[in-house]
């Protein structure tokens, strides 16, 4: 509500106008599966046959489609996973503020559990890159003597560099029936920053093989920037940063807009709407891949 707004702004800096996250009813955790055993493990030459799902808050609490679509896509693919059943925040968003003691806290707790499926030869995978990039380069630098931080950052993976790989292996289904049509897909900063190339984009160029996709992909920041995106003080400058990536989403009309990043393709859609060129859909690129395979 416009109050609550004004409360948010007053209390906690944030701007009222910023695209904020909704909680969700259903938590993404709750009332499913935590595990699908019912496959036949099949390691590739690149990758482990079964999948260990680091949920992250944002899928979590605020949108569970995302994990969902994941779950669909590796039982689609006959991939056992499992459900990382005890998590804590990342601590990403601890980094950035600087607050290195909460970052240990968050990775005394998670740690410890990622580096048993670690060892026991799971892929670890987010679907979140900013998730995937603490483990996998953040907490390795500043706990470098830690072997099981190590471990796990051996074992994380990226949920598209793990289907590219999986494809590379020829294991992964190209049984793709919907068509994505035109579809402008943002590679989000904390997803390039990987090394592990524009594996998103593969995916989609992989799914317009079968079915028509036409992919307009824009590398550069949205101006979202974590926090900055949404204060009193920032939030209009993070729109003018995002100017340029707006303009660029909107080329030629797309039915879909994507960005691995849910809170850079909010704020992007939030751009466009306010420049007078509205997405049509946001959707995280799981979602799209979970269309395109017409799963339900």
């Amino acid at each position: 509500t416009r109050t609550m707004r004004k409360l948010l702004a007053s209390q906690l800096d944030v701007h009222p106008e910023a695209w904020m996250p909704r909680t969700a009813t259903q938590r993404f955790r709750w009332g499913r599966p935590m595990n699908n055993a019912s496959f036949e493990v099949k390691d590739g030459e690149r990758t482990p046959g079964k999948v260990a799902v680091f949920a992250t808050c944002i899928v979590n609490y605020n949108e569970p489609d995302i994990g969902a679509d994941l779950v669909k896509i590796l039982e689609h693919n006959e991939i056992p996973y499992e459900i990382v059943a005890k998590e804590k925040c990342c601590g990403m968003p601890k980094l950035e503020l600087g607050d290195l003691e909460a970052v240990e806290r968050a990775k005394n707790a998670n740690i410890p559990v990622l580096a048993r499926y670690a060892r026991a030869g799971w892929a670890i995978v987010t679907s979140v890159p900013s998730c995937t990039l603490m483990f996998k380069q953040e907490l390795p630098l500043i706990f470098p003597d830690d072997a099981d931080v190590q471990r796990v950052k051996d074992a994380m993976w990226d949920p598209f560099e793990y289907f590219v790989a999986r494809h590379r292996d020829g294991l992964l289904k190209t049984d793709f029936k919907t068509a994505l049509g035109k579809v402008s897909y943002h590679i989000p900063c904390h997803g390039r920053v990987q090394l592990v190339g524009r594996k998103t984009e593969q995916m989609l160029e992989l799914i317009g093989q079968t079915v028509p996709v036409t992919l307009n992909t824009v590398e550069r920041c949205s101006g979202h920037a974590g926090t900055y995106g949404v204060k009193v003080a920032t939030h209009p400058t993070a729109l003018k940063i995002g100017r340029p990536v707006f303009r660029s989403m909107a080329k030629d009309e797309p039915d879909h807009i994507a960005s691995d990043c849910p809170m850079a393709g909010h704020h992007i859609a939030q751009g466009m709407e306010q420049a007078g060129t509205p997405a049509r859909a946001v959707h995280h690129p799981l979602t799209l891949v979970r269309i395109a395979y017409g799963l339900e």
